[in-house]
């Protein structure tokens, strides 16, 4: 399993989040090509709520403290509540009314 996909498994197993995306911004930096070294996270969770930025921060940090530890030089948080993220960005529209598509019948 590469690096960004053990991020991603710890994060959705431990934080159960509504939105998250995991991106390797290794080729950014002066690695070689295929590094896993820096990447960012965006992280939606009710479980944030309550939580001050430093702790949710802290949370994040103590799940990947292996990969921290070990291969991750650096790791960009973006950390939110449903509602701030909703807030900010909005919801995705909903998807439009199926029409039959392939099962319509001929007219």
């Amino acid at each position: 399993m590469n690096i960004q996909n053990n991020i991603e498994k710890k994060l959705l197993d431990h934080f159960e989040p509504a939105h998250l995306e995991v991106i390797n911004e290794s080729f950014m930096h002066n690695v070689p090509d295929g590094a896993e070294t820096h990447f960012k996270v965006v992280l939606v969770t009710p479980k944030f709520s309550g939580e001050r930025l430093i702790n949710r921060h802290r949370a994040v940090n103590a799940v990947l403290k292996d990969e921290l530890a070990n291969e991750i030089h650096a790791l960009a948080l973006h950390t939110y509540t449903d509602e701030e993220w909703h807030s900010l960005y909005g919801e995705a529209p909903d998807s439009p009314r199926c029409l039959g598509g392939m099962h319509r019948q001929a007219s």
